[in-house]
């Protein structure tokens, strides 16, 4: 899990492997690729050297052994040789004289050369009857001599002139293992024998030397072997615990974005950490960026690299710690801070700025939003109409309004921040304490409330409280309404103590009044029945009176119009007609003021009846109108329409014509010679609107509120020059209000008189069940 976590980690930084590349040389490059080959090659190629010495040391030993016993075979047979023919060449100097055979012992020594009696060698000669006639040495320790003789015998060839014999191995009685060869003596009829018992071992010292040197050169091999191994193990240990911390470090830069920098000013190419192609929203790529790639993703606005890389290479600089914009794939600006330092390389003496960029997006919204958070906060105070002011924990300005400026007197120089408490009481004008208020409950450390009265006379409420910096803030209300208003209180609690005197002693007054009322008001009461009962008394006399009228006056007007028209001959003399069309005009005018009467009491009454019917009012306002033109013509009045077209409405016909009738006779009979009469129309969603303007002698203001009460005129008795009974436009007002409309007047003295009613469409019905 380890291994695997490491490689994790080792992939993680293979951008930070990139600065490494940009630095090595080509033959590294190769070396780090076959690396992992030669950590498993070398013990390999160390096991088959070992192998390969010990080999060698071995067939070296043989060989040497094997060289060593051939020379001492022919050591051993040069020898035999020697001493068959020295001896051979004594008999025959001497003659084969018996006693130079005698004294062949004291000889044998001088016989043999210095080299050819080595340690562990014996020399036996022996006679025909394989006697020993001499030997060297001559107490040597090699076993009985006889058996020795008789072994030799056995084991070793028959000795035959022209055909030596080789050395040969044989095995002593006592277990030792001797080298022997023999050569036949002529003379003696005899042999020579030659024993070699202090063989040298396998491993003598010349072996033994190989051995030694190979075993050492192996050890030295093995010891270089597991250093390596040792070394390997470090290296892979230390490249693990280096790919760990590089992905540490970039953990760490992806976490806090992040970003390194190592521009190469010398080749004009520039390492970029991952953490910056993330930073960036580029695909990851482990080669170096060129300057031109750099460059593009700038803003020149904020930057200009090819002059910072002119100072840098010409010394006048050998740092930047700069804020630039750089363009993310999306589209949008990322803010980063690069803070880097020249370095020298001393490998290829070229000039490096390396360092770390921060992504400060997040710091420069955040100042942004606190900016326009602060320049709210300073308008907010400003706008507020109490004077504010804060102070920090030196007592010195930290902010305050142009209410709190204005207040004191403060010229603009006393209230720039860090302006000191002692300058601004001393060039301003601090109010009077006059009143220090206690706090409601439990009040917090450092705070205060109290009122104040300045230099002008207005007063102010000052509340202080400390702030957990230490300082403090003062804010200031204008109370000197609130003292003037509770000055008022004062002087009116004083006037309403005075007046609750006043009003108990009214009291009295007032509850025998009360009593006084009560008797008023039960006498009105029985007085209201008794004008009520008299009302409808009058309404009926008037009602039966004019119905009791009307028929004699029907008989008037009739026998009138025979006598005028002389039905039944002529009267005689002119006066006579005359008369009669008096008495006629008379009795109409009579006639009309009974029916008005008559009407107006049935309204008061409340027996007047409506049919209401659909009608079309344009053609009721044509028949009105044509009733009153005779009389339009003869005072030579211009009587003028503005219809329009058919207006459906469900009213009374007969009511209807009434109002328009009365209305317009009233505006023929109050419309000097000549003038002008118009009647207009407007239909409404729901209403109908009729206007009869006039350009008669108008209304004064203050009769305009009488009119349209029974019997009510503009002229009084006394002065009146129009005659009629002041009915026409009360029973016309009472008939639109029967309908459910409303009836206005508007009037200018000698301009004329305007009079709008209005009905509404569909509720006739309704108004006429109601009344």
């Amino acid at each position: 899990m380890a291994r695997a976590h490491a490689a994790n980690a080792c992939v993680q930084s293979d951008s930070i492997k990139g600065l490494a590349q940009s630095i090595a040389k080509p033959a590294y490059h190769r070396l780090l690729t076959a690396e992992p080959a030669l950590r498993r090659a070398v013990p390999a190629l160390i096991i088959a050297f070992l192998i390969t010495i010990c080999l060698g040391a071995f067939v070296q030993v043989i060989d040497q052994n094997r060289q060593k016993r051939a020379a001492m075979k022919r050591d051993l047979a040069a020898i035999a040789d020697l001493l068959a023919e020295r001896i051979d060449r004594l008999a025959s100097d001497n003659g084969d004289h018996p006693a130079t055979f005698e004294r062949l012992q004291l000889l044998l020594r001088g016989m043999i050369p210095a080299w050819g009696n080595p340690v562990g060698r014996h020399v036996i000669v022996t006679g025909a009857d394989n006697r020993v006639l001499a030997r060297l040495p001559v107490d040597g320790a090699i076993g009985e001599t006889a058996a020795i003789l008789n072994l030799l015998g056995a084991a070793l060839p028959p000795a035959t002139p022209g055909q030596p014999s080789a050395a040969t191995d044989i095995t002593l009685p006592n277990g030792e293992a001797v080298l022997t060869i023999q050569r036949p003596v002529k003379a003696l009829s005899g042999r020579v024998i030659v024993v070699q018992e202090s063989i040298e071992p396998l491993w003598g010292s010349d072996a033994a030397l190989s051995v030694t040197l190979s075993a050492t050169t192996g050890f030295v091999v093995l010891i270089l072997g597991f250093a390596f191994h040792w070394q390997s193990t470090r290296a892979r240990e230390g490249d693990l615990i280096n790919d760990a911390v590089r992905g540490r470090i970039d953990t760490a830069l992806n976490r806090g974005r992040c970003g390194l920098w190592d521009w190469d000013l010398s080749r004009g190419r520039i390492f970029w950490s991952q953490s910056m192609f993330t930073l960036l929203g580029l695909g990851s790529r482990s080669d170096l960026l060129t300057f031109g790639e750099v460059n593009a993703l700038v803003n020149s606005d904020d930057i200009d690299l090819f002059e910072i890389a002119e100072q840098l290479i010409s010394g006048k600089i050998d740092h930047i710690d700069q804020s630039f914009r750089m363009q993310h794939t999306g589209g949008h600006w990322i803010w980063l801070r690069v803070r880097c330092e020249l370095s020298h390389d001393a490998s290829d003496d070229g000039l490096h700025l390396i360092g770390i960029a921060v992504d400060i997006t997040e710091q420069k919204s955040l100042a942004a939003k606190t900016a326009e958070a602060d320049l709210r906060l300073r308008d907010a105070i400003e706008t507020i109409p109490e004077a504010f002011v804060l102070w920090d924990a030196d007592d010195r300005l930290v902010l305050c309004n142009s209410h709190f400026q204005r207040l004191h007197k403060l010229p603009d120089s006393a209230v720039i921040p860090g302006t000191s408490y002692e300058t601004v009481i001393e060039v301003g004008s601090m109010p009077e304490v006059r009143t220090r208020l206690h706090e409601s409950g439990a009040p917090a450390p450092g705070a205060r409330t109290f009122e104040a009265q300045i230099e002008d006379g207005s007063w102010l409420h000052i509340s202080e409280r400390r702030t957990k910096d230490g300082g403090y803030v003062s804010v200031g209300t204008d109370i000197t309404r609130i003292k003037e208003h509770e000055q008022k209180l004062v002087d009116n609690d004083l006037r309403l103590r005075a007046s609750v005197a006043d009003l108990k002693r009214s009291q009295t007054a007032l509850e025998r009044q009360a009593i006084e009322l009560a008797d008023l008001a039960e006498k009105y009461s029985e007085e209201k029945n008794r004008a009520e009962e008299a009302n409808q008394t009058k309404s009926k006399f008037l009602a039966n009176m004019s119905h009791e009228l009307r028929t004699p006056l029907n008989a008037i007007i009739g026998f009138s119009e025979i006598m005028g028209s002389g039905m039944f001959g002529a009267l005689g003399s002119d006066k006579y007609q005359e008369y009669c069309h008096d008495i006629l005009t008379s009795g109409r005018y009579l006639l009309e003021v009974i029916n008005d009467i008559l009407d107006m009491s049935k309204i008061e009454a409340g027996r007047m009846q409506l049919d209401p019917e659909p009608l079309d009012l344009s053609t009721a306002l044509a028949e009105s109108m044509r009733v009153v033109s005779g009389r339009a013509e003869a005072k030579n009045l211009a009587l003028d329409a503005d219809i329009d077209g058919a207006i459906p409405v469900v009213a009374d016909r007969r009511a209807i014509k009434q109002i328009m009738v009365n209305l317009l006779s009233n505006a023929v009979k109050f419309t000097p010679d000549g003038g002008r009469i118009t009647v207009r129309s407007r239909l409404r969603r729901n209403s109908i609107h009729l206007m009869i303007a006039d350009t008669g002698i108008g209304i004064a203001p203050q009769s305009l509120q009488r009119l349209g009460r029974p019997f009510e005129q503009v002229e009084s008795q006394l002065t009146k020059t129009y005659h009629g009974s002041g009915l026409g436009l009360a029973i016309a007002k009472s008939i639109t209000g029967l309908h459910g409309g409303s009836m206005r007047l508007r009037s200018r003295l000698g301009t004329g008189t305007v009079v709008c009613v209005s009905l509404p469409r569909d509720g006739g019905t309704e108004a006429a069940a109601a009344a």
